[in-house]
């Protein structure tokens, strides 16, 4: 039968299908379908569990990296740089790759099982580098480093330390792209409450990475610097291996979605199929029969109907005669295609113009890493009559301001919108990364009046350093404000991603999150070269050595145009996106 009748629920992964009674969770059977519901939040300690260390490990492991590098292996600043930018970019693009390993092949509990037991291995080699001599160059004094007379690293002290870090790329790869919709597959988002728990799932999730990322910027940093670094990447190492075994204590509860083959061809057959149907004309009318409607084989999944938006795909779902054989299943999947496949490519094609947009979204981000760091370098860091601010340690107040403001938002702004709005999580996700931007171009552009105010005060009272008699605490507003922008845009893309993405590819759409990253840092970076060159060649470069003497606000303000006209492009995006399952069918 051709019909979207019988729609059935896949049952749990088959190495772990034990009679419910026996796994000691028969209250979460439905006696109605005989199959098992999504144990939601009480699932939760265990997924949350397991990502939070497992974030506290890979933070906690590369927070410090950098100076690793310089103090232990005698690196300069360019080739520390190299390595570590080179296995940034390698690690932001491995998720893309796990996440069709897992879409397509072997699941995403799996992935995440191969991507956990990567990074402890990766993690062992590497914390081994720092407790046996013979992986490393002898030490070396910090006068004979400054004079470049320290013996360097041989090629097997740096092959075991790439080494290492391929084996932490592979588990990014599996980890990062399915932990998140592996926690979302543990809702039933057909109900009111697995949709609400879905979404506070999602602030949840940014608060407790927020606050790992804090504890590794500060307590994981002072025992690597001060007490051992061996001791710093031991502890990192023991809450990957816990956070291992807390993922497998929860698999009798979990539920396991089955890969359903290659998703790429699948979106190939619906364009191929379209194309080869480009002659037919679609029915005014859709009667029953007409278009290839199996079954799905997706549990607790809405099921999407055929759509009048881009009809032109529609025909791949036309049947002629000869197309179904007798079992209701299609003759060629390169000429019939189903129409839960053709809604599915009509959803990439919808995310496609909002993922651009916010590639150029993230600009004002990067700034934060760099920048901000050279402007506090040049201001006064002491906080009181004692205490001295790291420069690099800066960014803590965004944490703070992260920590502090999501868990209010979620729970007390949220619902006060809702009533208001009527609307599920108050505003539509679209108008949540809407409002990230806007505060990533009002960031641009307060730190460019900053900057403003502190080159004057440098060139104007600044000690002979350059040092500007400026507390370093004038930041605050910027970092506080991108912090803001962090909340709408990131947590808004993740939520936006998992939910807008076909069900079964929702790996694919969480790995855009850190292709975008990459992407962005390339963009980034092409932007500070070509004005780095384009004012260097006019005399007065906006990004020389000197920050004094260069142009710093001008670039923010650079960037904040940027902004501008990317948000611009953004609402003329989002005013034509259609959210999934809100088009008129047919």
């Amino acid at each position: 039968m051709v019909g979207g009748q019988g729609r059935k629920r896949s049952g749990t992964c088959s190495f772990f299908s034990r009679p419910e009674e026996e796994n000691g969770v028969a209250d979460l059977v439905d006696n109605t379908t005989n199959q098992r519901r999504p144990a939601g939040w009480r699932a939760m300690p265990f997924v949350l569990g397991n990502e939070t260390f497992e974030r506290l490990a890979s933070f906690g492991l590369m927070a410090n990296f950098m100076v690793y590098l310089q103090s232990e292996y005698h690196m300069n600043q360019v080739q520390a740089a190299t390595i570590l930018n080179s296995w940034s970019g390698v690690s932001n693009f491995a998720p893309v790759i796990g996440a069709y390993v897992s879409d397509a092949f072997i699941g995403k509990f799996w992935t995440i099982v191969f991507g956990s037991f990567s990074s402890l291995l990766g993690m062992m080699i590497m914390t081994l580098t720092a407790l046996l001599p013979q992986l490393r160059p002898p030490p070396c004094a910090h006068e004979e480093q400054l004079h470049g007379q320290c013996i360097a690293y041989n090629k097997a002290q740096l092959g075991i330390l790439i080494v290492s870090l391929c084996w932490l790329s592979i588990g990014t790869g599996g980890i990062k792209p399915c932990s998140i919709p592996f926690s979302v597959d543990q809702f039933d988002l057909t109900t009111e409450e697995g949709r609400k728990g879905n979404n506070s799932f999602y602030n949840l999730y940014y608060t407790t990475q927020t606050i790992v990322l804090l504890i590794t910027q500060t307590v994981v940093v002072y025992i690597q610097n001060d007490i051992s670094w061996a001791l710093g990447f031991g502890i990192p190492t023991l809450c990957m291996l816990f956070a291992i075994v807390l993922f497998f204590v929860g698999t009798k509860i979990y539920i396991y979605i089955k890969p359903e083959g290659s998703i790429f061809a699948g979106v190939a057959q619906v364009f191929v199929a379209a194309y080869k149907k480009r002659q037919l004309n679609l029915p005014a009318d859709r009667v029953d029969g007409q278009f290839y409607d199996p079954p799905l084989k997706r549990s607790l999944l809405p099921e999407l109907h055929l759509t009048k938006q881009y009809s032109c795909l529609n025909k791949a779902a036309l049947v002629e005669r000869d197309e179904v054989n007798v079992d209701g299943f299609c003759v060629n999947p390169w000429r019939l295609c189903s129409v839960q496949q053709v809604e599915d490519v009509k959803c990439l094609v919808n995310i496609t113009p909002i993922w651009l947009t916010s590639i150029l979204g993230f600009l004002a981000m990067n700034q934060q890493g760099t920048f901000t760091v050279a402007q506090a370098l040049k201001m006064n860091l002491h906080f009181g009559p004692s205490i001295v601010i790291p420069a690099g340690s800066i960014g803590v107040v965004t944490l703070i301001a992260i920590a502090i403001w999501l868990p209010f938002y979620d729970r007390v702004l949220v619902p006060a919108l809702e009533k208001i709005t009527k609307l599920e999580g108050g505003i539509t996700l679209l108008q949540r990364i809407g409002i990230g931007n806007l505060f990533s171009i009002l960031t641009m552009l307060v730190s460019g009046f900053i900057e403003t105010k502190r080159r004057h005060s440098a060139l104007l009272h600044g000690d002979l350093d350059g040092v500007a008699p400026m507390s370093v605490m004038w930041l605050t507003p910027q970092l506080i404000l991108i912090g803001f922008s962090e909340i709408f845009s990131i947590v808004g893309l993740i939520e936006f991603y998992n939910k807008q993405f076909p069900e079964h590819m929702r790996s694919i759409g969480n790995s855009l999150i850190y292709l975008t990253f990459s992407l962005a840092s390339y963009a980034s970076s092409s932007v500070i070269t070509i004005v780095h060159d384009v004012t260097g060649r006019q005399g007065s470069n906006w990004l020389s050595d000197d920050i004094n003497t260069s142009k710093l606000d001008y670039f923010y303000f650079l960037i904040a145009g940027i902004s501008l006209l990317n948000f611009v492009f953004f609402l003329f995006c989002a005013r034509r996106y259609h959210y999934k399952g809100s088009v008129k069918t047919m």
